[in-house]
Formats: structure tokens, C-alpha cells, sequence
């Protein structure tokens, strides 16, 4: 009886390994589809954050540079009408010193 029982074991158990085993088979290539596509996922991703990246660069790169030419813009016009007389009188850094000083004086 004893041999039964092993014989019986050994022919329950390995039909039920042999279907573990096309199951696992199964499973794994489910699992390979599964991770190369994630695999070109990250690296699409991974593409896409350097192109943002450089993108990003390149946006600083230019924001410098407008920056540099509003400041040399900006001197240039404060030198321009500086140097109109139709300018000065009307500039809010002469007409403060000179109003305020008058009035007071005047009083």
C-alpha cells in the first residue's frame, strides 16, 4: 500500500508540476512582454526629459541674454533723454531734487 501511495504521489504530483510549468512558461513570457514594455517606456521618457532639458538651456540661455539687452536698452534710453533738454525738465529724478528743494526754500 505504501508503494501505491508513492506511485499515486509521484503521478498526482507531476501532472500538477507540469501544468505549474506551462503556467510559469506563460507567466514569464507575460512578464517579458510586460517589462520590455516598460523598458521602452522609461527609456521614452527618459529620451523626453533631455530634450526637456535642453530645452530648458536654452530658454535660460535667452532669458539671459534679453535680459542683458533690456539692461544696455534701458541705459540707452535714460542716456538719450538725459541728454534732451525737452527730457531733463520733465525727468522725475530732477523734477523730485528741484521741486521739493524750492518749496521749501520758497517757505
Amino acid at each position: 500500500m505504501s508503494n501505491m501511495t508513492k506511485e499515486d504521489n509521484d503521478s498526482t504530483t507531476l501532472p500538477t508540476d507540469v501544468n505549474r510549468a506551462n503556467d510559469c512558461s506563460t507567466d514569464d513570457g507575460e512578464d517579458a512582454e510586460e517589462k520590455a514594455r516598460l523598458i521602452c517606456q522609461v527609456l521614452e521618457l527618459q529620451n523626453t526629459l533631455d530634450d526637456l532639458s535642453l530645452r530648458v538651456d536654452k530658454v535660460k540661455e535667452e532669458n539671459l541674454k534679453l535680459k542683458s539687452e533690456n539692461q544696455v536698452l534701458g541705459q540707452y534710453i535714460e542716456n538719450l533723454m538725459s541728454a534732451s533738454s525737452m527730457f531733463q525738465s520733465t525727468s522725475p529724478k530732477n523734477k523730485k531734487k528741484s521741486g521739493g528743494k524750492g518749496k521749501k526754500s520758497d517757505k
